[in-house]
């Protein structure tokens, strides 16, 4: 909607409709303040979106941003959201080929269940009694971490003191994360599960002393105080669209189409100046939040751009007309695909794509994790679809740094997407390219995303997924008390570039909000 001419000044201007600032905009909308949100786009939801990919087909796909962990529960009580989501029975399963047979690792479907998988593919107990040791300590790290993402930001040794398990923080706040791997695992297939939790959208080897490999880990585990990852029921849109209807509901405006390019301010008020296709206009406000990269804030204030960010990731969305079966015959695809498929995940060869990668080249065996949304979740797909046996196949593709795609975005992107799937097929009993579905004009329904693509159609500085690295969720030097401050008094990041920011989460909009509201 377009904002309305005799209403220029406002409590807050939130620049970006994302979900973290729509958070932010309920939050405050509904504490009484008047809001306007300024988006860009024709539509709200920034990455998490659901969108018909596939010309002509009833399948409506989370295209960007897919699961759900970060989001706390008391952001969806505190603004009333009618949104869902629905745990998957089974965690992750890993091809692989033992001794010349196709097998694999399942976890989930319960305990029994699980250890025997372990003891299938390992020979003996160990490793899953390793696992119950390692999650156990994750488990309560999680318990004792993901409650202080809604309150003002702990000092590290609050938050260690908080935790309580020298043994915890050693490993996952002090030391490369692939100590602790090594220490605790033996099997290198294992150990690979174990890693990719820490290489999601982070282009780094697991003993990379920069640790960020370490803090994605972390956020990767805490979720929800248990480390679950969850599938968004009607697709991630349904979470946008249920926060954008909390926000105009609560008397916030929202104006698509309005794209912010200026902020100045005095420390005490602020304008934004905002284009649209009709021409240029200004809203004053006493706080203006930024639901953006921390280089698009630097740039709408005129200042020194942050280091560059890069991201490192495939994301490819598929719709099959049936799952494809395995060449590991022990195990149903409706439970191998329910929850991670690793792909090319092991120890060793992740460690190998990491060194390809970083040395300029594609990984010859390009990593992988996919899942199947529409298996816990068929209300994507219409009923025709549904009622045929079709479903959604989500990639995500890991040590792929934007560096790679440089020289030619559109036939790197070919040439990995097809590495990508020939790793897949590996493990298939029928290729997967029999199995893809049609789009009206005759097409394959199966689109891929670089990180450059992400760049150009979101504005993510280097297709980062998180805006730059990911940050320890304490106070550090100049964090401020939220960590959402910025050394302009009054001017707010909201987005994922934030202390505490990264995932769907909705933590820096709500962060944001109540550091409006405490000012």
């Amino acid at each position: 909607m377009p904002v309305d001419e005799g209403t220029r000044s406002y409590d807050a201007v939130i620049v970006g409709g994302g979900h973290n600032g729509l958070v932010a905009a309920a939050y405050l909308a509904r504490a009484g303040r008047s809001v306007l949100v300024l988006e860009r786009l024709g539509h709200t939801g920034g990455a998490a979106v659901s969108t018909r990919p596939f010309a002509g087909v009833d399948a409506r796909l989370s295209r960007y941003s897919y699961l759900v962990s970060l989001l706390p529960r008391k952001i969806v009580r505190d603004l009333g959201l009618r949104f869902q989501v629905r745990g998957r029975t089974v965690s992750s399963y890993t091809p692989t080929e033992r001794g010349g047979r196709a097998t694999g690792l399942l976890v989930g479907g319960g305990e029994r269940r699980t250890r025997e998988a372990f003891a299938r593919l390992t020979g003996g107990e160990r490793e899953y009694a390793a696992w119950q040791r390692f999650y156990g300590m994750t488990g309560r790290v999680a318990e004792r971490v993901f409650p202080t993402l809604t309150e003002p930001l702990p000092g590290r040794d609050e938050l260690r003191r908080r935790i309580d398990d020298d043994t915890a923080w050693r490993a996952l706040f002090e030391e490369p994360i692939g100590v602790a791997v090594e220490e605790n695992f033996t099997d290198d297939l294992v150990r690979g599960v174990v890693l990719t939790d820490a290489l999601i959208g982070t282009f780094a080897d697991a003993h990379d002393p920069s640790l960020a490999q370490n803090r994605c880990f972390l956020y990767h585990v805490i979720g929800g105080g248990t480390g679950a990852w969850d599938v968004p029921v009607g697709g991630m849109g349904a979470l946008t669209d249920a926060l954008a209807a909390a926000a105009r509901t609560a008397g916030a405006v929202i104006a698509t189409g309005h794209e912010a390019v200026r902020i100045d301010t005095d420390g005490r008020t602020a304008e934004v100046t905002y284009r649209t296709a009709d021409g240029e206009g200004v809203a004053a406000a006493r706080h203006v939040l930024v639901n953006a990269s921390p280089q698009e804030l630097a740039a709408l204030l005129g200042d020194p751009p942050p280091e560059p960010a890069e991201g490192a990731q495939l994301k490819v969305n598929m719709l099959l007309t049936r799952l494809p079966r395995l060449r590991d015959d022990a195990v149903d695809p409706r439970e191998a695909f329910a929850g991670t498929f690793h792909i090319a995940e092991g120890y060793r060869e992740l460690a190998t794509a990491h060194a390809q990668a970083a040395a300029g080249e594609l990984p010859a065996a390009p990593p992988s994790e996919i899942y199947c949304h529409s298996l816990t979740d068929p209300t994507i797909l219409g009923p025709g679809l549904a009622g045929r046996g079709y479903q959604t196949l989500t990639l995500f593709g890991l040590h792929t740094p934007a560096r790679l795609f440089a020289r030619d975005n559109d036939a790197v992107r070919e040439e990995l997407l097809k590495a990508t799937l020939a790793q897949l097929d590996a493990h298939l009993a029928e290729p997967l390219a029999d199995c893809l579905a049609t789009d009206a004009d005759g097409r394959p329904c199966i689109e891929a995303k670089t990180p450059l693509d992400l760049e150009r159609d979101l504005r993510l500085p280097g297709g980062n997924i998180f805006h730059r690295a990911l940050s320890w969720p304490y106070a550090q030097e100049d964090t401020g008390r939220w960590g959402v401050e910025t050394g302009h008094p009054g001017v707010l990041l909201c987005g994922a570039g934030a202390v505490r920011g990264g995932g769907v989460s909705g933590v820096p909009g709500h962060n944001a909000a109540m550091a409006v509201l405490e000012a």
